[in-house]
């Protein structure tokens, strides 16, 4: 079993330089081992999925930019700027938070430039989802 994402989860993409921690809004009214649960929809940029320092993504045109040409190139890290086009999968397939499926700890989210955010600390580790 996986543990249940809570506000204040760490989290870390695979091009980004430095962890970031999952913002929950209170909204849902749920909480897992006292702070506000995550689920599959809190993926929204900027507001639950802060930027993660710098990005070294060749995809992201903020690094595209900056590599030199003729090749090859260095890659000069930019600022990062998440851009997630979908939500965190697999939820939870049997625990419901706000009619949508529970955010667990083994839940990966999808950057367009090529990232994967994955959950390094769930945030609390008392509530266990499937």
């Amino acid at each position: 079993m996986a543990q249940a994402v809570c506000a204040g989860a760490m989290m870390m993409c695979s091009f980004g330089m430095a962890p970031s921690t999952l913002a929950v809004l209170p909204a849902n009214r749920v909480t897992a081992g006292g702070p506000p649960a995550a689920n599959i929809m809190d993926n929204k940029p900027f507001v639950n999925v802060p930027p993660f320092g710098m990005c070294t993504s060749p995809a992201n045109p903020q690094v595209a930019s900056k590599i030199p040409v003729p090749p090859p190139g260095v890659i000069k890290p930019q600022p990062c700027t998440p851009t997630i086009p979908a939500p965190w999968v697999p939820g939870s397939p049997t625990v419901m938070v706000a009619n949508m499926p529970a955010l667990s700890s083994t839940s990966k989210l999808m950057c367009a430039y090529g990232g994967v955010i994955q959950i390094v600390l769930p945030g609390q580790f008392t509530t266990m989802v499937p």
